[in-house]
């Protein structure tokens, strides 16, 4: 993943990146909102602070381009807020390289280092239909998280992979021949580290699972639900781009029960199985 050097960064940015992060609630907030999407009232509770302080924290990082909102497709009520991991990484190295110029290239490349997974990561990908973006969450995790990743994905209700899904994922040298849209039942009972919801309505009506997995949600709109063909494509690259993204950092963290590191492949990569 590229960093942009402060030449090309305003220096601007960097200062606002400083000045934003030097606070501590706004810097719980960044590590609360760079996991799983949350809505201003679950930031409230989840850090004890007054909901009047979380908006006005909230609208800070929005300023700086730290952190998005998007208006739930459950309730249009209800706002989600998540961080733009693209830009955290970029502002995190050029603070960096703004400091000292060998800072920005103290990176570890996917592959280079960690631990042999013994214990793979188990991972299920929910949304409603199981068509596009828990299908795509899946076949991603799979292809860079290799061997060392059980990926699925599943839906409150049977429906089809849509057409574009199966586009996107080919484009990748991802085959999709044998995958199907799954019901949530069929892995009810079963033990997982992560349980992901990637539509606000699966992250309202998610069920319980065993073992205590970790919650998290990404809070993505229906790419199927937009009616221009061209529109409806960019929708689909958007979300398997953005897909990307969190899933590598998702994967670059240690494993929640061995600690271990897991090498990361390229997507391009060569695989057996999708």
């Amino acid at each position: 993943m590229a960093v942009k050097s402060t030449n090309i960064l305003a220096s601007l940015d960097v200062a606002q990146f400083f000045k934003a992060l030097a606070d501590d609630t706004r810097l719980r907030i960044v590590h609360l909102l760079a996991l799983s999407d949350m809505r201003a009232g679950e930031v409230t509770e989840r850090l004890g602070l007054q909901q009047n302080a979380v908006s006005y924290h909230l609208k800070q990082l929005r300023a700086v381009g730290l952190v998005r909102d998007r208006r739930s497709t459950a309730d249009a009520r209800d706002v989600y807020y998540s961080v733009d991991l693209n830009r955290l990484h970029t502002l995190y190295h050029a603070a960096g390289e703004s400091l000292h110029q060998s800072l920005a290239s103290e990176q570890r490349s996917s592959g280079e280092t960690g631990d042999q997974i013994a214990q793979p990561l188990r991972i299920l990908f929910l949304c409603t239909h199981n068509s596009a973006r828990s299908q795509l969450a899946e076949a991603i995790a799979r292809r860079i998280g290799g061997d060392s990743v059980d990926a699925y994905s599943a839906g409150s209700v049977v429906s089809e992979l849509h057409p574009l899904t199966v586009q996107l994922l080919a484009e990748w040298d991802i085959d999709t021949t044998g995958h199907r849209s799954k019901t949530m039942d069929e892995f009810l009972g079963q033990q997982f580290d992560y349980i992901i919801t990637t539509c606000d309505q699966a992250n309202e009506g998610c069920p319980v699972f065993p073992g205590d997995p970790k919650r998290i949600h990404w809070s993505f709109a229906d790419p199927k639900a937009v009616e221009d063909p061209e529109e409806q494509l960019r929708a689909f690259q958007t979300i398997r781009g953005e897909l990307l993204t969190r899933i590598r950092y998702l994967l670059g963290l240690p494993h929640p029960r061995t600690g271990a590191r897991i090498h990361l492949r390229s997507v391009d990569a060569p695989t057996e199985q999708a």
